[in-house]
């Protein structure tokens, strides 16, 4: 019945339903309410602690430390094995505690939707849970309600709907009684359709319900939301890397264990040797320190009032190419603020005057400036009628609210607007009321696009009238001068018109007023003529204060801007000119435009459109999905429940956490509870700086694995024994390497993130230059460490084994400093920028020297005394890798276009 319902006339909707003006029998609705069951979103249970705990090990990198884990336990080493799975629960124990603040989406979904309904059943009035409500059930519909599901209007008087979060227009829709069997427009924006969790603004009406549940609108939407799934980047990344560290753990191994077995080493010997291979090529540190960094960036983006739901988020921000962002309540404010005010010319041939206004969304504050300057608007006293009949012709309440910390509207958010002016001119709707008998009002009607107050003026009635300019001008035969009304001649009409026009062009939406003496009390539409223009009133739904300044830094970041809207094309390009989205140049796309592509086509005219315009949910699904098939990393920013899917389809979504709805918030990966648009380019440089860090990171761990295994392979195939033991491998790699690591996290922000990242065009986490970085340290490592072993080999292997462990150690502890910087010269930045990585080198000197020279440790690892010129020579050897890195980085700065460096 749904998907034909707005093309049948009312009777046939009725006969279909099975329902009529008296509405449904309890017996009948009680029987539909088991067929069609609960008028509830579609529902999952949330995650339980247990099972978003257990997650946090789905991931291959995880499954290969388990089997690490069991494979150092299967060789005697039981300390090692339990180190090991001590990272895993710490690291499982810090994602668990993040995501667990953000498991109920679904519950926020029924929360959004919660409400009342007025119904009418057997004849009788009835109100009734929204729960209740089923099809073929007529529906109430009075101004502040929530309409409870889909219906088809039946009724409408003035009714007037904000389908703000749903459709993404900024203005009240005006609902009909339409019965257009060939209406062509899209299912959101029909005139006589009315959907779940929308409210009714104005007006009054009667609907029968078509549509519950699952079935609505808003169900749909929640459907696709549990149907979508998107991986962070930062996942994907990590997870190509471990297939990669899979593919040499089994293939070093394998070779090794070969190569050894064929030389005649012991087949046990050896199998002990390939397990510590293997443990020493897996990068055991790296899921924490993943973990760690990615808290801290979420720690830091938590300061600036942004809720991060998911560790992995705030880095696939730093990765974005494209943010996709929603006009009405993203880049405008979503409050209607009055700009500027036309009067016509006192004179016949005189001048028109035209005054500024100033302020800030809602609050009655601001001045009235003409001509750049300050006016009292008392010594104007058309400014001032002009204000007065502001104030008659709002029926919206504008009130401070303690809880939000803000002005909010009752009411149409026009009316609201005119109400604020009235109080910067000086008149407040309440107090003139008070003083002003308004007789007879007529709400605002979508056909006749005007709306009237009959007000006592001493003895008199008057006529107060604002509407759409081409309606008020059509019904006036005069102009309000300053000591009375001349007639409007067709020319002043056509200047008025142009003046219009000019205004519109400027991106101001206008409402003309005007007035008259009238001889009735009572009004209706047709008694709205012969009216006095009074003048013109140009509102603006303002950006955000932070937006421009957000816009240049994404240009700076090579961060691509788009705007994806509901509302109409002008209005959207206007806006979008003004926030710097949209250039000359630049390509705008509708959803008619969308339509008519493939999935191929709208890909294919993805590059130069920066305006999406008159767009639906679907359109925007498409959209997004339409970049991710290029390859692009997209964010999405949104308020409103027809945002939802795009949130969850793009890489990353974002919600805003003040004017946003709970199924927008609930369906991101990062709230701004302070709706500030700029915190999204913060988020993208902290994005860009964990992405580093975790880059640093990893080329340190596998640059020390590539020395590790180099050294031990390369050892064997000259016929030397293994260089280092198992237990020592454990030991480089958990102890070394994991406070090192660590400190490499905590690097301090560079200042040239965002300008640095708009030239890396390569975002994988593993490239090429990194490859050949890891290989030259790492054969420096395995180089210098066979030297010694070699040498001291034939003196007492013990030592020669000590010596091995130890220089691999200072190699490492060398190597840190060597990844601070891609490019720049260790000695040009200062070392206690970092304080981390200074303490960690303090420790792990001080545990070197406990597994030197401990009995204790000298047991378990094997190890004996060094004299001081052994750590002479060993200090000597391990600087080689800081010069050679160093040469490197200055071929870099010289010789590499500034283009290809990160």
């Amino acid at each position: 019945m749904k998907a034909t319902y707005h093309s049948k006339s009312i009777p046939d909707v009725l006969h279909d339903l099975r329902t009529g003006e008296a509405g449904l029998s309890e017996s009948e609705a009680a029987s539909r309410l088991v067929e069609y069951g609960e008028n509830r979103l579609p529902e999952g249970r949330p995650d339980s602690l247990p099972r978003i705990f257990l997650r946090q090990f789905k991931s291959p990198l995880i499954y290969i430390l388990f089997v690490a884990a069991g494979a150092v336990f299967w060789i005697g080493e039981t300390t090692d094995g339990c180190i090991i799975l001590a990272v895993l629960l710490f690291n499982a124990v810090v994602g668990t505690i993040q995501e667990g603040r953000a498991r109920n989406t679904l519950l926020a979904l029924r929360r959004y939707t919660e409400t009342r309904a007025s119904v009418i059943r057997e004849g009788r009035e009835m109100i009734i849970p929204d729960t209740e409500v089923v099809p073929g059930d007529i529906i109430l519909l009075e101004e502040g309600e929530k309409i409870p599901a889909d219906a088809r209007l039946l009724v409408s008087r003035s009714l007037k709907v904000d389908e703000a979060s749903l459709s993404g227009e900024s203005s009240p829709v005006h609902k009909t009684v339409s019965e257009d069997p060939i209406d062509p427009s899209p299912e959101a924006t029909r005139r006589h359709a009315l959907f779940r969790g929308t409210h009714v603004v104005s007006g009054n009406g009667k609907a029968v319900v078509v549509a519950t549940g699952s079935r609505s609108f808003i169900g749909s939407i929640a459907e696709k939301i549990v149907d979508i799934d998107t991986d962070i980047p930062l996942k994907r990344e990590i997870a190509k890397l471990s297939n990669i560290i899979i593919a040499a753990v089994f293939l070093l191994s394998a070779v090794l264990f070969a190569v050894g077995v064929t030389f005649g080493r012991d087949f046990v010997d050896m199998m002990s040797t390939a397990i510590a291979l293997a443990v020493s090529v897996i990068p055991e540190g790296l899921p924490i320190v993943v973990t760690l960094v990615l808290a801290a960036g979420v720690f830091r983006m938590g300061k600036r009032q942004a809720l991060v739901k998911k560790l992995h988020a705030v880095e696939a921000l730093g990765a974005a190419r494209v943010i996709a962002v929603d006009k009405t309540g993203t880049i405008t404010k979503n409050e209607l603020l009055v700009k500027a005010v036309f009067l016509p010319a006192p004179e016949r041939d005189g001048e028109e005057t035209m005054f500024s206004v100033s302020g800030s969304g809602y609050e009655p504050n601001g001045e009235i400036c003409s001509l750049g300057k300050p006016v009292d608007p008392g010594n104007h006293p058309r400014l001032m009628f002009l204000g007065k009949l502001a104030a008659l012709c709002s029926g919206a309440r504008v009130a401070f609210s303690e809880e939000a910390d803000r002005y909010e509207v009752a009411g149409d958010p026009t009316e609201a607007a005119l109400s604020v002016l009235s109080q910067k001119v000086g008149f407040h709707r309440d107090t003139l009321l008070s003083e002003t008998e308004v007789v007879s009002e007529l709400p605002f009607d979508y056909m006749t696009k005007i709306r009237a107050a009959a007000y006592r003026d001493g003895d008199a009635v008057r006529l107060a009238v604002s509407g759409a300019p081409e309606s008020v001008l059509s019904r006036c035969r005069y102009v309000k001068t300053g000591t009375g009304t001349r007639m409007l001649s067709k020319r002043e009409k056509e200047r008025l018109i142009a003046e219009f026009v000019r205004m519109s062009k400027e991106g101001l939406r206008v409402v003309a007023l005007a007035e008259r003496e009238s001889k009735e009390d009572s009004l209706s539409a047709d008694m709205v003529s012969d009216l006095a223009f009074v003048g013109f009133v140009g509102m603006k739904d303002d950006l955000r204060p932070e937006v421009s300044a957000a816009m240049e830094k994404a240009a700076e970041a090579g961060i691509r801007v788009v705007m994806i809207t509901g509302d109409f094309q002008a209005t959207a390009e206007t806006i979008a000119t003004e926030a710097g989205i949209f250039r000359p140049g630049d390509r705008v796309l509708t959803g008619s435009d969308i339509d008519l592509f493939s999935e191929e086509e709208l890909a294919a005219r993805l590059d130069g459109t920066t305006v999406f315009a008159r767009v639906t949910p679907e359109h925007k699904l498409r959209i997004i999905e339409a970049y991710r098939s290029c390859g692009k990393i997209v964010a999405m920013t949104g308020d409103g429940v027809n945002d939802a899917p795009s949130l969850v389809a793009a890489d990353l979504g974002v919600a805003m956490g003040k004017v946003g709805t709970e199924v927008a918030k609930e369906a991101s990966d990062i709230v701004l509870l302070d709706d500030n648009f700029g915190s999204i380019i913060s988020a993208v440089e902290e994005g860009r700086n964990i992405y580093r860090s975790i880059r640093r990171v990893i080329l340190y761990l596998f640059s020390t694995g590539v020395g590790e295994v180099a050294a031990i392979v390369g050892a064997m195939m000259i016929g030397l024994p293994v260089p280092v033991l198992p237990a020592q491998i454990i030991w480089l790699n958990l102890v070394t390497d994991g406070f090192l690591d660590v400190s490499l996290g905590m690097e301090p922000k560079e200042s040239s993130l965002l300008s640095d990242g708009a030239r890396r065009k390569n975002r994988r986490i593993l490239d090429w230059s990194m490859a050949t970085r890891m290989l030259l340290m790492g054969t420096i490592m395995a180089v210098g460490t066979i030297f010694l072993f070699r040498e001291y080999l034939g003196m007492e292997p013990a030592k020669a084994i000590t010596i091995s462990f130890t220089v691999l150690a200072v190699f490492q502890w060398v190597n840190a400093w060597n990844c601070r910087h891609e490019s720049r010269s260790v000695f040009g930045m200062n070392p206690f920028s970092n304080r981390f990585l200074v303490l960690s080198l303090l420790i792990v000197v001080l545990l070197q020297l406990f597994a030197v020279y401990h009995p204790f440790f000298q047991r378990v690892l094997h190890t004996v005394p060094l004299t001081l010129s052994d750590w002479g020579i060993i200090v000597f050897v391990s600087l080689f890798v800081l010069l050679v890195e160093e040469a490197r980085k200055l071929i870099v700065r010289t010789f590499v276009p500034a283009s290809r460096k990160d």
